[in-house]
């Protein structure tokens, strides 16, 4: 019983598009599964070294809940470089002015910090209302077909 593991190249890699609805989702738990998704840990021939993952879009980003009191404790912060640079603005603030920022940020700090990681970001699209504009991604391509067997077995009838 001779087993071998298989690495894929990033030239045999499979994408998929997933449809995520945010809506009463936990941040925390819909941003793993998001971060999951984009890093391709769910696909049995996972290669740690190839950007394998699948694309995510997600609707609704508005309508996600947070559990406990982090709207008024968590504070995003940014700081320019510069003395008194220091900016902090708190979680409720953040999701009435911009609320995809909150999955963004969450998803980001879940996957790698590496250039793989910055590819894996640009396959997440984050919406608030119900409308996307990925509708051709979802699509399920239709199968190739040959004209000229079908215009072999109409002949043959």
């Amino acid at each position: 019983m001779n087993t071998k593991t298989i690495m894929l190249h990033k030239e045999n890699v499979h994408r998929t598009w997933h449809l995520i609805d945010g809506k009463d989702q936990v941040l925390g738990r819909l941003a793993g599964r998001i971060a999951n998704l984009l890093i391709g840990k769910g696909k049995t021939c996972y290669t740690p070294n190839v950007d394998m993952g699948d694309g995510v879009i997600v609707i609704n980003a508005d309508k996600i809940i947070v559990t406990g009191r982090k709207l008024e404790q968590k504070f995003y912060k940014r700081f320019s470089g510069y003395p008194g640079g220091l900016k902090e603005e708190p979680m409720k603030h953040v999701m009435v002015r911009k609320p995809t920022y909150v999955l963004m940020h969450a998803v980001t700090g879940m996957i790698p910090k590496n250039r793989l990681g910055s590819r894996m970001l640009t396959r997440l699209r984050i919406y608030t209302g119900d409308k996307h504009q990925q509708a051709a991604q979802l699509a399920v391509p239709k199968p190739k077909t040959d004209d000229k067997k079908i215009r072999k077995n109409k002949e043959t009838k």
